[in-house]
Protein backbone atom coordinates (compact mmCIF):
# COMPACT_ATOMS: atom_id res chain seq x y z
CA UNK A 1 0.00 0.00 0.00
CA UNK A 2 1.16 3.11 -1.01
CA UNK A 3 2.38 5.79 1.40
CA UNK A 4 0.03 8.88 0.50
CA UNK A 5 0.74 12.02 2.29
CA UNK A 6 -1.95 14.89 0.69
CA UNK A 7 -0.48 18.29 1.44
CA UNK A 8 -1.61 21.92 0.50
CA UNK A 9 0.68 25.21 0.27
CA UNK A 10 -0.91 28.64 1.08
CA UNK A 11 0.27 31.62 -0.70
CA UNK A 12 -1.32 35.00 -0.32
CA UNK A 13 -1.41 38.91 -0.48
CA UNK A 14 -0.59 40.68 2.02
CA UNK A 15 -3.28 43.35 3.18
CA UNK A 16 -2.01 46.60 2.36
CA UNK A 17 -0.52 48.17 5.67
CA UNK A 18 -0.10 52.16 5.33
CA UNK A 19 -2.06 54.32 8.36
CA UNK A 20 -2.62 50.80 9.97
CA UNK A 21 -1.11 49.93 13.53
CA UNK A 22 1.22 46.68 13.18
CA UNK A 23 -1.60 44.71 15.47
CA UNK A 24 -4.43 45.30 13.04
CA UNK A 25 -2.39 44.70 10.11
CA UNK A 26 -1.11 41.20 11.86
CA UNK A 27 -4.58 39.94 12.96
CA UNK A 28 -6.01 40.41 9.76
CA UNK A 29 -3.42 38.43 8.29
CA UNK A 30 -3.93 35.81 10.90
CA UNK A 31 -7.71 35.75 10.24
CA UNK A 32 -6.82 35.42 6.89
CA UNK A 33 -4.75 32.26 6.61
CA UNK A 34 -6.38 30.71 9.87
CA UNK A 35 -9.48 30.64 6.96
CA UNK A 36 -7.07 28.79 4.24
CA UNK A 37 -5.63 26.22 7.10
CA UNK A 38 -9.38 25.26 7.67
CA UNK A 39 -10.11 25.14 3.18
CA UNK A 40 -6.67 22.94 3.64
CA UNK A 41 -8.11 20.62 6.10
CA UNK A 42 -11.49 20.49 4.62
CA UNK A 43 -10.01 18.96 1.20
CA UNK A 44 -8.29 16.30 3.93
CA UNK A 45 -4.55 17.84 4.27
CA UNK A 46 -2.38 16.22 7.21
CA UNK A 47 -0.17 19.19 6.46
CA UNK A 48 -0.09 23.02 5.66
CA UNK A 49 2.72 24.96 5.23
CA UNK A 50 2.13 28.98 5.06
CA UNK A 51 4.53 31.51 3.55
CA UNK A 52 7.41 33.37 4.62
CA UNK A 53 6.57 35.55 7.58
CA UNK A 54 2.77 34.94 7.07
CA UNK A 55 0.99 37.72 9.26
CA UNK A 56 2.38 40.82 7.38
CA UNK A 57 4.28 42.48 4.46
CA UNK A 58 7.63 41.43 3.14
CA UNK A 59 9.16 44.59 5.55
CA UNK A 60 12.50 43.56 4.80
CA UNK A 61 12.27 46.38 1.69
CA UNK A 62 12.70 49.01 4.52
CA UNK A 63 14.79 49.39 7.19
CA UNK A 64 12.28 50.69 10.01
CA UNK A 65 12.79 49.76 13.72
CA UNK A 66 8.77 49.37 13.86
CA UNK A 67 8.77 46.20 12.93
CA UNK A 68 10.69 44.52 15.53
CA UNK A 69 7.53 45.21 17.50
CA UNK A 70 5.73 42.11 15.42
CA UNK A 71 8.12 39.90 16.80
CA UNK A 72 6.72 37.11 18.74
CA UNK A 73 8.67 34.25 21.09
CA UNK A 74 8.32 30.57 19.92
CA UNK A 75 6.74 28.58 21.33
CA UNK A 76 5.30 30.89 24.08
CA UNK A 77 3.56 33.48 21.59
CA UNK A 78 0.37 33.71 20.57
CA UNK A 79 0.25 33.00 17.38
CA UNK A 80 1.95 29.43 17.59
CA UNK A 81 -0.54 28.90 20.80
CA UNK A 82 -3.04 29.99 18.21
CA UNK A 83 -1.95 27.31 15.55
CA UNK A 84 -1.58 24.61 18.11
CA UNK A 85 -5.28 24.86 18.94
CA UNK A 86 -5.91 25.17 15.27
CA UNK A 87 -3.48 21.97 14.39
CA UNK A 88 -5.63 19.80 17.25
CA UNK A 89 -9.50 21.18 16.01
CA UNK A 90 -9.05 20.18 12.33
CA UNK A 91 -6.27 17.18 12.65
CA UNK A 92 -3.81 19.10 10.80
CA UNK A 93 0.35 19.53 10.71
CA UNK A 94 0.71 23.13 10.37
CA UNK A 95 4.66 25.24 9.55
CA UNK A 96 4.24 28.42 10.97
CA UNK A 97 6.75 31.15 9.81
CA UNK A 98 6.88 34.27 11.75
CA UNK A 99 9.23 36.57 13.01
CA UNK A 100 10.89 35.39 15.90
CA UNK A 101 12.41 37.25 19.49
CA UNK A 102 14.43 35.39 21.20
CA UNK A 103 15.68 37.80 23.65
CA UNK A 104 15.83 41.78 23.36
CA UNK A 105 17.77 42.71 19.92
CA UNK A 106 17.85 38.64 18.62
CA UNK A 107 15.41 38.08 16.01
CA UNK A 108 15.31 35.49 13.59
CA UNK A 109 13.03 34.48 10.64
CA UNK A 110 11.49 31.22 12.04
CA UNK A 111 9.34 28.51 11.13
CA UNK A 112 7.37 26.59 13.67
CA UNK A 113 6.49 23.30 13.70
CA UNK A 114 3.19 21.96 14.87
CA UNK A 115 2.03 18.12 14.66
CA UNK A 116 -2.03 17.49 13.88
CA UNK A 117 -2.38 16.77 18.02
CA UNK A 118 -1.76 20.08 18.42
CA UNK A 119 2.14 19.50 19.77
CA UNK A 120 4.51 21.72 19.35
CA UNK A 121 7.49 20.25 17.90
CA UNK A 122 10.43 22.55 17.42
CA UNK A 123 11.46 24.98 14.57
CA UNK A 124 13.68 25.71 12.17
CA UNK A 125 15.49 29.29 11.87
CA UNK A 126 16.55 30.75 8.64
CA UNK A 127 20.28 29.56 7.90
CA UNK A 128 21.33 32.37 5.31
CA UNK A 129 20.84 35.91 5.70
CA UNK A 130 20.52 38.41 2.65
CA UNK A 131 21.45 41.65 2.16
CA UNK A 132 20.77 42.70 -1.47
CA UNK A 133 19.72 45.95 -2.81
CA UNK A 134 17.18 46.89 -3.71
CA UNK A 135 14.88 46.09 -1.13
CA UNK A 136 15.96 43.00 0.44
CA UNK A 137 17.42 44.37 3.86
CA UNK A 138 17.47 41.43 5.70
CA UNK A 139 20.33 41.62 7.82
CA UNK A 140 18.77 44.92 9.50
CA UNK A 141 16.43 42.37 10.82
CA UNK A 142 17.52 38.66 11.25
CA UNK A 143 20.31 37.02 13.12
CA UNK A 144 21.22 33.50 11.05
CA UNK A 145 20.04 31.01 12.03
CA UNK A 146 21.85 28.65 14.94
CA UNK A 147 19.74 25.44 15.00
CA UNK A 148 21.08 23.61 12.14
CA UNK A 149 18.70 21.39 9.57
CA UNK A 150 16.58 19.43 11.87
CA UNK A 151 14.00 17.36 10.74
CA UNK A 152 10.34 16.83 12.47
CA UNK A 153 8.56 13.32 12.22
CA UNK A 154 5.33 13.59 11.96
CA UNK A 155 4.74 9.91 12.27
CA UNK A 156 3.69 9.32 9.36
CA UNK A 157 6.76 10.96 7.20
CA UNK A 158 9.22 13.30 8.32
CA UNK A 159 9.62 16.78 7.37
CA UNK A 160 12.36 19.44 6.71
CA UNK A 161 12.31 23.39 5.95
CA UNK A 162 14.85 25.93 4.17
CA UNK A 163 13.44 29.22 4.04
CA UNK A 164 13.81 31.69 1.03
CA UNK A 165 17.13 32.47 -0.03
CA UNK A 166 18.28 29.12 1.76
CA UNK A 167 17.44 27.98 -1.40
CA UNK A 168 19.96 29.09 -2.90
CA UNK A 169 22.39 26.95 -1.29
CA UNK A 170 22.99 22.69 -1.67
CA UNK A 171 24.76 22.23 1.46
CA UNK A 172 21.80 22.80 3.59
CA UNK A 173 19.51 20.86 1.40
CA UNK A 174 21.39 17.63 1.37
CA UNK A 175 21.87 18.30 5.37
CA UNK A 176 17.96 17.62 5.37
CA UNK A 177 18.27 14.57 3.24
CA UNK A 178 20.71 13.09 5.79
CA UNK A 179 19.01 13.68 8.54
CA UNK A 180 15.81 12.09 7.12
CA UNK A 181 13.35 14.41 5.54
CA UNK A 182 10.94 13.21 3.28
CA UNK A 183 9.46 16.27 2.36
CA UNK A 184 11.75 19.45 2.66
CA UNK A 185 9.21 22.80 2.37
CA UNK A 186 10.42 26.41 1.53
CA UNK A 187 7.94 29.17 2.02
CA UNK A 188 9.26 32.48 0.66
CA UNK A 189 9.01 36.09 -0.23
CA UNK A 190 10.52 36.36 -3.92
CA UNK A 191 10.45 38.72 -6.43
CA UNK A 192 10.09 38.58 -10.62
CA UNK A 193 13.37 39.80 -11.93
CA UNK A 194 16.48 38.97 -11.10
CA UNK A 195 16.29 34.68 -9.68
CA UNK A 196 12.89 34.25 -10.74
CA UNK A 197 14.35 31.77 -13.58
CA UNK A 198 15.85 30.37 -10.59
CA UNK A 199 12.41 29.31 -8.82
CA UNK A 200 11.69 26.27 -11.07
CA UNK A 201 15.46 25.34 -11.49
CA UNK A 202 17.22 25.13 -7.97
CA UNK A 203 14.47 23.09 -5.92
CA UNK A 204 13.54 20.64 -8.19
CA UNK A 205 17.57 20.04 -8.37
CA UNK A 206 17.55 19.91 -4.69
CA UNK A 207 14.95 17.16 -4.92
CA UNK A 208 16.45 15.38 -7.40
CA UNK A 209 20.02 15.12 -5.80
CA UNK A 210 18.50 14.11 -2.64
CA UNK A 211 15.70 12.30 -3.55
CA UNK A 212 13.07 13.79 -1.53
CA UNK A 213 9.55 15.78 -2.54
CA UNK A 214 9.76 19.91 -1.92
CA UNK A 215 6.81 22.45 -1.53
CA UNK A 216 7.83 25.75 -2.80
CA UNK A 217 5.81 28.28 -1.44
CA UNK A 218 5.71 32.12 -2.88
CA UNK A 219 3.75 35.14 -2.28
CA UNK A 220 1.53 37.01 -4.27
CA UNK A 221 1.14 40.44 -5.20
CA UNK A 222 2.97 43.74 -5.35
CA UNK A 223 3.41 45.56 -1.74
CA UNK A 224 2.96 49.29 -1.64
CA UNK A 225 4.71 52.00 -0.33
CA UNK A 226 7.82 49.67 -1.45
CA UNK A 227 6.70 48.54 -4.67
CA UNK A 228 10.19 46.44 -5.17
CA UNK A 229 8.48 43.97 -7.84
CA UNK A 230 5.69 41.65 -8.22
CA UNK A 231 5.85 38.69 -5.73
CA UNK A 232 4.97 35.82 -8.46
CA UNK A 233 3.17 32.85 -6.69
CA UNK A 234 3.71 29.91 -8.50
CA UNK A 235 4.27 27.57 -5.26
CA UNK A 236 4.57 24.34 -6.34
CA UNK A 237 5.16 20.61 -5.11
CA UNK A 238 8.06 18.79 -7.01
CA UNK A 239 9.07 14.97 -6.64
CA UNK A 240 12.36 12.87 -6.07
CA UNK A 241 13.09 12.92 -9.97
CA UNK A 242 12.90 16.61 -10.04
CA UNK A 243 9.63 17.02 -11.73
CA UNK A 244 6.77 19.55 -10.88
CA UNK A 245 3.66 17.83 -10.25
CA UNK A 246 1.00 20.77 -8.74
CA UNK A 247 1.85 24.42 -9.40
CA UNK A 248 -0.37 27.63 -8.26
CA UNK A 249 -1.40 30.54 -10.18
CA UNK A 250 1.09 33.62 -10.34
CA UNK A 251 -1.60 36.18 -9.12
CA UNK A 252 -3.81 34.58 -7.03
CA UNK A 253 -4.25 33.47 -3.31
CA UNK A 254 -4.58 29.91 -3.71
CA UNK A 255 -4.63 26.64 -1.34
CA UNK A 256 -2.21 24.27 -3.59
CA UNK A 257 -2.87 20.73 -2.22
CA UNK A 258 -1.31 17.82 -3.66
CA UNK A 259 -1.16 13.88 -2.81
CA UNK A 260 2.59 12.69 -2.54
CA UNK A 261 3.36 9.06 -2.81
CA UNK A 262 6.19 8.64 -0.27
CA UNK A 263 6.89 5.31 -1.94
CA UNK A 264 8.43 7.15 -4.95
CA UNK A 265 11.57 7.97 -2.44
CA UNK A 266 12.78 4.21 -2.29
CA UNK A 267 12.26 3.83 -5.90
CA UNK A 268 14.04 6.87 -7.40
CA UNK A 269 17.10 6.00 -4.64
CA UNK A 270 17.09 2.92 -5.40
CA UNK A 271 17.75 4.29 -9.02
CA UNK A 272 19.85 6.99 -8.70
CA UNK A 273 22.31 6.16 -5.59
CA UNK A 274 23.56 9.45 -4.97
CA UNK A 275 23.72 8.78 -1.15
CA UNK A 276 25.97 5.63 -1.76
CA UNK A 277 28.11 6.99 -3.92
CA UNK A 278 28.82 10.43 -1.70
CA UNK A 279 32.76 11.01 -1.06
CA UNK A 280 32.34 12.52 2.46
CA UNK A 281 36.46 12.12 2.77
CA UNK A 282 36.86 14.22 -0.26
CA UNK A 283 34.76 17.38 0.80
CA UNK A 284 36.64 19.08 3.17
CA UNK A 285 37.75 22.05 1.28
CA UNK A 286 33.64 22.95 1.41
CA UNK A 287 33.83 23.42 5.07
CA UNK A 288 36.76 25.42 5.18
CA UNK A 289 35.78 29.58 6.13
Amino acid sequence: MSRIVRCSLVQATSIPHEGKSLAAVKQTMIDKHVEYIRQAAAAGSQIVCLQEIFYGPYFCAEQTIRWYDSTEPIPNGPTTKLMQSLAKELRIAIIMPIYEIEAEGVYYNTAAVIDGNGNYLGKYRKTHIPHVAPGFWEKFYFRPGNLGFPVFDLGFCKIGIYICYDRHFPEGARALGLNGAEIVFNPSATVAGLSEYLWKLEQPAHAAANGYFVGAINRVGTEAPWNIGEFYGQSYFCDPRGQIVAQASRDKDEVLTADLDLDKIAEVRKTWQFYRDRRPDMYGELVKP
